[in-house]
């Protein structure tokens, strides 16, 4: 891969064809393919597009959710493949598409310093072959999935070929991607699922081909050392190499967040660092047992794994920084791209919205039905239709695609807690334990706060694209990470990837906070919140959790003292500036607990 940096999944429907808009130009990007409504929807809208037949594949079809998911990755890939020959066969004149290719490149790729050169020839046959040369070297960028572990209910009105167990919503649409034409990696992120881990053994693109390459690669996405030991071990005991560990901030981030027990970014990329070698040669050995003795080929290319962080970076000074001293191999930009309509599905009064806001429209909600913290922005249009509903009587939306049921108080059957009909229940009930009004009310809150994030994440995609149905909710929910506040225009791709290169510098202007000090500040705030919830009856249990919780956080604090103290002398003004935000932060954190 010549760039250094990926764009993340983005929700539901805001990357979900971004392949088609960078790939062409060796940016590697990630879709989810958690909705196979959206996917068979944007297949049909882009076989129209490009004047291609599209054969509808309906839902009461048998498998038709892997179906869908395979289709879709099918097209993505015919029409990246077809996009890139194309911009190869362009000629090297500036303005077109093939520059863009090689002036988006990071200025120390020797691809771009041998395109520089090329431009100095003079026109003749030197030129034209030196041209033909640096075609061949050009790369595509990835088509990558994302896949929730977690989010797997039980499938019970699809029809399957294969055995019951596998009829889960996870395991559909990995097979959706493993049976697909697509060479390129999985991310498996929100945890540990054994059931789904095991199901890759089901997959030969998953294991090394006869010389030795995977054409398949797994990627977790993971917030800690321990727990990815953990899970990387777990696969490679059944012939499954993990090539990269995707590592998140726990809270700046966007999406679901998932807090980690107060450990810090820094201190978790440090353990990374120091430990990634030794991890390296443990995995290693059990790997290439596990081949031998399930008889398959034995890797004989080196081994890897790649180490890449993601969450709240901001300009190329920390994306430098993370990829100098922690020895990070790559980096992720998700939400300033929702900024960037060249990449991203984002609809006009969304995009300005986003543009527009500052830090207090950003805050970590629990409108996710799945009872995770999930980041959300204060002026979607669906927090307005959310509380037009509840002053209408009506709280809860319309539940269609129940992928998100994961309750079962009121019936044998999951229903969304985001849902009208868990809503109306919930609500009947709370109103017969005779609370205090300050109760009530708070419970009430907590009951409606629950968004369709089903609808929510795809109606901006389908508005964007103009293939909104009539019946269809306009209603946005968007789950940019605290980072975006940062960003207040509008942007092109060449700008973004300019930014992320240090080329110009879109935030020049803006007092921003270091993105390690700011998760630190989100900690803080976290944990202030954790104690407020439960400081009416603290248990034991919760006591004990919480000083864990603020002891990681000192010792987190104590690290970054420390690594400023090595990157800046005393008398830089950045590091008197850093060591008082530490001092300011360990001293709020006294205050708690």
């Amino acid at each position: 891969m010549h760039h250094k940096f990926h764009i993340p999944v983005l929700g539901l429907g805001f990357s979900v064809d971004t392949p088609l808009k960078v790939a062409k130009f060796g940016i590697s990007s990630v879709v989810s393919i958690v909705d196979d409504d959206l996917v068979e929807r944007m297949r049909e809208y882009y076989a129209q597009k490009r004047e291609l037949p599209f054969i509808p594949i309906p839902k009461k079809e048998i498998d038709s959710r892997s179906k869908r998911i395979k289709a879709y990755l099918n097209l993505l890939h015919q029409l990246v493949k077809q996009d890139f020959r194309k911009l190869q066969q362009l000629p090297f004149e500036k303005g077109n598409d093939l520059c863009k290719y090689f002036e988006l490149l990071p200025d120390e790729s020797p691809l771009k310093h041998g395109y520089e050169l090329m431009l100095e020839y003079p026109e003749g046959p030197s030129k034209q072959h030196f041209q033909k040369l640096l075609k061949q070297q050009m790369q595509k960028g990835r088509i990558d999935v994302n896949i929730m572990s977690k989010v797997d209910r039980m499938n019970n009105k699809a029809i399957t070929e294969g055995p019951v167990e596998e009829n889960t919503e996870a395991l559909a649409a990995l097979r959706g991607f493993a049976q697909s034409k697509l060479n390129s990696a999985l991310i498996l992120s929100a945890g540990m699922n054994p059931k789904l881990y095991s199901y890759l053994t089901q997959f030969p693109d998953f294991f090394p081909d006869e010389k030795g390459g995977i054409k398949k690669q797994l990627i977790l996405k993971v917030s800690d050392f321990r727990s990815s030991f953990i899970q990387a071990k777990f696969l490679a005991k059944k012939g499954i190499w993990v090539s990269e560990f995707r590592i998140e901030s726990g809270l700046n981030c966007g999406g679901h967040a998932f807090a980690t027990e107060g450990y810090l970014l820094g201190p978790i990329l440090e353990e990374f660092k120091s430990r990634k070698q030794a991890m390296l040669t443990e995995l290693k050995s059990l790997y290439q047992s596990a081949l031998s003795s399930l008889n398959k080929t034995v890797n004989t290319l080196e081994l890897t794994q790649r180490i890449s962080v993601q969450g709240g970076i901001g300009t190329a000074v920390e994306d430098a920084f993370l990829k100098k001293h922690f020895k990070v191999d790559l980096t992720g930009w998700g939400s300033p791209f929702l900024l960037v309509p060249e990449v991203t599905n984002v609809d006009d009064q969304t995009r300005s919205q986003l543009a527009n806001a500052d830090e207090s429209a950003y805050y970590l909600s629990q409108s996710s039905p799945l009872g995770i913290a999930f980041n959300n922005f204060k002026y979607a249009s669906m927090e307005t239709e959310r509380i037009a509903r509840i002053n209408a009587g009506k709280p809860g939306s319309p539940c269609t695609k129940k992928y998100l049921c994961n309750n079962t108080e009121f019936s044998k059957t999951a229903i969304c807690t985001a849902s009208n009909k868990y809503q109306t229940l919930k609500l009947e009930e709370l109103k017969s334990l005779n609370l205090s009004p300050e109760a009530y009310t708070q419970t009430f809150q907590k009951i409606t706060e629950k968004a369709c994030l089903c609808e929510g994440l795809c109606s901006s995609t389908y508005q964007f694209l103009g293939i909104l149905k009539k019946k269809e909710s306009k209603a946005v929910a968007i789950c940019p990470g605290p980072n975006l506040a940062y960003f207040n225009a509008q942007y092109s791709l060449q700008e973004m990837v300019d930014h992320i290169y240090g080329r110009i510098n879109l935030i020049a202007d803006i007092k921003r906070p270091h993105f390690l000090l700011k998760e630190l500040e989100l900690y803080l705030g976290y944990l202030q919140n954790e104690v407020s919830q439960h400081i009416q009856h603290f248990t034991d249990k919760k006591q004990t959790q919480l000083q864990q919780f603020k002891a990681q956080l000192q010792a987190g604090i104590g690290y970054y003292k420390q690594l400023y103290k090595e990157w800046s002398s005393r008398s830089n003004e950045a590091y008197q500036q850093y060591e008082a935000a530490l001092i300011h932060a360990e001293n709020r954190l006294q205050a708690i607990l």
